[in-house]
């Protein structure tokens, strides 16, 4: 019954969780509010805010999973393996997660698990009582990432699909931006097509080949299209704008994914990644998958944002086969799977 502590830094949230043979005991997330008023994250920010917010979370996380224990020192010694994430995201904020996590290692005398985010986004849905079988299809929707994985087994797992340009939490982001609603405007575009109506605008759909994604052009055709409108189309119709790009974007991802399930057989489908916390591909997914005879598995929310549970969930597998690193291992920006 391994014990792993598991610590996620790769962009803006601070997470440290704690898994105990597979079951996750706390997940503990702290937000940077500080990127808001630029826009967007800002690196220098967001390592430093890690920096504040790494022992406090840490220590939250530990106490909720242990909260019989009276120490910090005896919940320590409880640990088994301390796990990280070392790719991708951004190297300042990684560097805090790594520094940390090897740190402990060293001082403990544990092993030492590196973790890909985005894999780790995939297993997340191995985290509740109701799974997936294998092989399943992940639909794995972020803010940098946009992919379709193949997973044969927690460790053997595939990208069959992926953006060439653009991911769609970006298409999201820079669509709320021309639309002049504050970062991050991903949720809020959720918020408003709530209210809209779905079919009031056509945007232009990428004819990519095979199961890769497009998304710059679907944002220079939104772009292009409010161009052209008269000062306070906008406001007038907000929420139908929103619906509309909702509508496409959604639309772009589950075509791939119908397209997927067609070329695999595979029809356990599931969604993962920040986007997938969208209630409109939420609700789409159900949907397509009682039409198309799908089985389909939808993460809890608070594991589908950048989260501490799914690296301790990936952790617990590489556990299990010896998958250790040395403390010479360092994070990367970018690392293929």
């Amino acid at each position: 019954m391994p014990t792993i502590l598991a610590i996620e830094s790769s962009c803006d949230e601070t997470s440290a969780s704690v898994c105990v043979d597979g079951r996750i005991l706390s997940n503990h997330i702290a937000n940077q509010l500080v990127h808001e008023k630029y826009g967007g994250v800002v690196p220098e920010l967001a390592s430093r805010a890690h920096m504040q917010n790494i022992v406090p979370v840490v220590d939250t996380a530990l106490k909720t999973a242990f909260p019989e224990l009276a120490t910090a020192l005896a919940r320590l010694q409880t640990l088994d393996a301390i796990a990280f994430t070392q790719a991708p995201g951004l190297i300042g904020s990684l560097l805090v997660g790594a520094q940390f996590a090897k740190s402990l290692s060293l001082s403990l005398n544990k092993p030492l698990i590196a973790v890909h985010h985005m894999q780790a986004h995939v297993l997340a849905n191995l985290i509740p009582e109701e799974r997936p079988e294998f092989p399943f299809l992940c639909l794995t929707v972020s803010g940098g990432h946009t992919q379709i994985v193949l997973a044969r087994s927690p460790l053997d797992l595939e990208v069959i699909g992926e953006t060439i340009d653009d991911a769609a939490g970006e298409a999201f982001d820079k669509s709320a931006k021309l639309l002049g609603l504050p970062y991050p405007g991903g949720p809020l575009i959720d918020k408003y097509a709530k209210e809209g109506n779905a079919a009031a605008f056509t945007f232009a759909e990428p004819q990519v080949p095979g199961l890769d994604f497009s998304f710059s052009g679907l944002k220079t055709s939104i772009l292009y299209f409010l161009q052209k409108q008269e000062p306070g189309f906008i406001e007038a119709n907000l929420a139908d704008l929103c619906a509309s790009i909702q509508h496409t974007i959604i639309q772009i991802l589950l075509k791939k994914l119908k397209k997927a399930v067609q070329q695999t057989g595979v029809k356990q489908v599931c969604i993962a990644g920040g986007v997938s916390a969208n209630s409109g591909l939420r609700n789409a997914l159900g949907e397509t998958g009682k039409k198309q005879g799908w089985k389909t598995f939808i993460p809890a929310f608070q594991y589908c944002t950048d989260n501490a549970a799914m690296i301790a969930i990936t952790a617990h597998y590489k556990y299990q086969v010896g998958d250790f690193v040395p403390l010479s291992v360092s994070p990367t920006a970018r690392a293929e799977w």
